[in-house]
């Protein structure tokens, strides 16, 4: 079956920026509903109003901070107050800090963790069964070339999106009866706000792919015949992830250090 956009609602965290703003874009271009949500309020708003006059789609802002335990279950909620029923979930928040592990804000790590990992999780929970049972849709979530080999200098981030990639991968396995398609992206540099968050241009390794790249790779990966469980976006990118698994863990791991360097 062909991938499903018109008369469906897709919801898209980390919406006010980058890869969320073109999630959106691409979603609503082809008929789909959106339900933004991130923190700033003012630029889903102004993303909403855009896509509901260039696509004739219903745009919905909600302001949520999921790096605050509780907000996933209080976004379901709110949801289900509106009467909005979702089809698709893209679990695209998430940030990265660099430096040495033991030099890092224990604040910003809880957040980091919360985010990337827990906010993945409990979302993915709250909208799954009703997606899958539905079928038209998709789960996807936004992985990262860096969850292919340990990073130091960014060693929480790294191991935040290997989870996000082995979580996808068996849920995709789980759900395999289902229509759902269920991806794990991975792209590597993207310009973005990322690295202005992360702190450092020296997490910025390989070359700079633009959201609307990764975004697409996603879209086309889900439009295939049969959706992968993962790809990784950028042939570069995707060279470098087949390095890591064939070589020696130790070896993979001083490239990444140098690569980052850590």
């Amino acid at each position: 079956m062909p991938m499903t956009y018109r008369g469906t609602v897709a919801l898209i965290t980390g919406a006010s920026a980058g890869l969320g703003v073109e999630f959106a874009h691409q979603w609503a271009e082809r008929g789909a509903d959106v339900v933004l949500v991130a923190r700033r309020l003012d630029r889903l708003e102004e993303l909403a109003e855009l896509l509901e006059k260039r696509h004739g789609v219903r745009a919905t802002a909600v302001a949520a901070d999921l790096a605050l335990p509780g907000a996933s279950t209080g976004l379901r909620a709110e949801l289900d107050a509106r009467g909005i029923t979702v089809h698709t979930l893209i679990n695209n928040a998430g940030f990265g800090s660099y430096g040495p592990f033991a030099e890092q804000d224990p604040a910003q790590i809880n957040q980091m963790i919360q985010l990337n990992i827990t906010a993945v999780a409990e979302l993915t929970r709250a909208f799954l069964p009703e997606m899958a049972a539905d079928g038209r849709g998709a789960l996807v979530t936004v992985a990262s070339a860096a969850a292919y080999q340990p990073t130091p200098a960014m060693a929480v981030y790294g191991a935040s999106k290997a989870f996000v990639l082995s979580f996808t991968e068996a849920v995709a396995y789980e759900t395999r009866a289902s229509a759902l398609r269920v991806l794990a992206v991975s792209p590597g540099a993207t310009r973005t706000e990322f690295f202005d968050v992360a702190g450092s241009m020296n997490a910025a390794v390989g070359r700079m792919a633009t959201a609307e790249q990764v975004v697409t790779a996603t879209r086309r990966a889900l439009e295939r015949g049969k959706t992968p469980p993962s790809v990784v976006a950028g042939l570069g990118n995707r060279i470098s992830t087949i390095a890591s698994s064939l070589s020696p863990r130790r070896v993979t791991l001083a490239v990444s250090g140098r690569l980052l360097k850590a």
